[in-house]
């Protein structure tokens, strides 16, 4: 088991990830507000504690991840008004694309996936207990949060008190003790068509109240990573962070990890600045492998640049690893010389998820393997499959055998065995026929001095 350290907003630095139970790793990732299709950006925070999950259970944890569905929001209400829809049609038909647009990842689901709209009761005991402590105060039936009472308030973010805007515009403005107070209850407003019983009156939770609440509700107090958006530093975790302060006495989390944003024509992408690629539709023009290979290109806290450009350098590197898994005897260990590029790899996402780095050890693998294989050394895959898989990208490696046609397409495998049988009678007619059948199947056919191998149209 590697010392894993990642960089913590709060402190500023990289920390040791020192888990609360040893052994064990809890992660809540903030995951998307649903009143439209997810775009490439939202699926960076996704991909990324997928894989971290991945990588640490290669280590050796067992790994416990939460990403949470806005599905009560501001953008909701008036999406679902614009619509002329009910919000909650909306969000429930937006939770579902974006289900299937992240299934399309291949990299399986987070363990938990709350809702805001289940978890209401413990909102509304979470605000309660804020406002029993004195924390917060109703107004007019909204509840709001006293940011001064919270000493530690600003240690997240780094910011001062005065130069705070909580980013709720006048909305409220008369009725906060302090501007800046935010709300963590809204009391019913006209045109909104969805509301729940509260003791303040009918209404519906802040943005902020509803992630404390998830979060603990499924993995307690002090949990060992907090990860988002570094645009969700301010003012969305330094509330979150604050709330429980006040109402537990104890930190949310232990680690804040957050990641850069995707950037297209220079501004952050985001569905507000109209200026988003949607996640569906990117996958359906480069594919899964190429879209991964581009979200684990850069380091996850920097900036990452979106263009065309940038899908096909994505491209480029998942054709060299195909390449050099064809090349290679499926299933047999690596070469010992080889060994050193491994760890490299593992070392690099130990230290703050380095994927560039880890990226770097594995073209450097593939590049000695192509060379072995150059000067006629049999090279085994094992040690590529190994790094391949905690990356999400297992599914480079080309059908090769019957044993993989077995389970994933038994009818193509028995195509191409007809085909070699064939052949082997130089009945090349016949043979051509079911080569073309194939390909109608999705598939092309490499021929080599080990026999035939099937390619997946869309991997050529």
């Amino acid at each position: 088991m590697r010392r894993v350290r990642l960089h913590d907003t709060r402190s500023g630095g990289l920390v040791e990830l020192a888990p609360r139970t040893p052994g064990r790793v809890s992660i809540y990732a903030c995951g998307p507000t649903v009143y439209g299709r997810i775009h490439v950006g939202n699926a960076r925070p996704f991909v990324l504690f997928s894989l971290l999950k991945r990588f640490l259970e290669h280590e050796g944890y067992e790994v416990t991840l939460v990403a949470n569905i806005t599905d009560v929001n501001d953008k909701i209400y008036d999406a679902a008004r614009a619509a002329r829809r009910p919000s909650a049609e909306l969000a429930a038909q937006m939770a579902d694309a974006y289900r299937a647009d992240t299934d399309a990842l291949e990299l399986g689901r987070p363990d938990h996936e709350p809702l805001a709209s289940d978890t209401m009761a413990a909102i509304i005991d979470y605000i309660a207990e804020l406002v029993r402590s004195g924390h917060a105060y109703a107004a007019d039936g909204d509840v709001y949060f006293r940011v001064r009472s919270d000493p530690a308030y600003g240690s997240l973010s780094h910011r001062r008190l005065e130069d705070l805007d909580q980013g709720e515009g006048v909305e409220g403005a008369e009725r906060k003790e302090d501007p800046l107070d935010f709300a963590l209850w809204k009391a019913h407003k006209p045109g909104e068509d969805t509301s729940w019983d509260s003791p303040w009156g009918r209404g519906r939770p802040g943005w902020h109240i509803e992630c404390s609440a998830m979060a603990e509700q499924l993995l307690g107090v002090g949990f060992d990573i907090h990860g988002g958006g570094s645009d969700l530093v301010f003012p969305h975790h330094e509330n979150e962070a604050a709330q429980t302060r006040a109402a537990r006495g104890a930190e949310l989390a232990r680690l804040w990890v957050h990641n850069g944003m995707i950037q297209l024509t220079g501004e952050k992408m985001a569905k507000s600045l109209g200026n988003i690629a949607p996640l569906h539709e990117v996958l359906e023009e480069h594919g899964r492998d190429a879209v991964i290979m581009y979200l684990i290109s850069g380091h996850y806290r920097q900036p990452l640049a979106f263009s065309a450009a940038e899908l096909q350098d994505a491209e480029r590197g998942v054709r060299r690893v195909r390449d050099a898994l064809r090349r290679m005897r499926a299933g047999r260990p690596s070469p010992p010389e080889l060994a050193h590029h491994s760890e490299a790899f593992f070392d690099a996402l130990a230290s703050d998820f380095n994927t560039p780095a880890a990226l770097d050890a594995l073209f450097k693998w593939v590049r000695d393997a192509n060379a072995a294989s150059d000067r006629g050394e049999e090279v085994g895959d094992g040690g590529l499959r190994e790094m391949l898989s905690v990356l999400g990208l297992e599914k480079l490696a080309p059908l090769r055998s019957a044993a993989d046609l077995a389970t994933s397409d038994p009818e193509a495998m028995g195509l191409l065995a007809e085909r070699e049988r064939a052949r082997e009678r130089r009945e090349f007619a016949q043979a051509d026929r079911l080569r073309a059948e194939l390909r109608a199947r999705g598939y092309e056919i490499r021929d080599g001095p080990e026999g035939s191998e099937l390619i997946p149209a869309h991997e050529r």
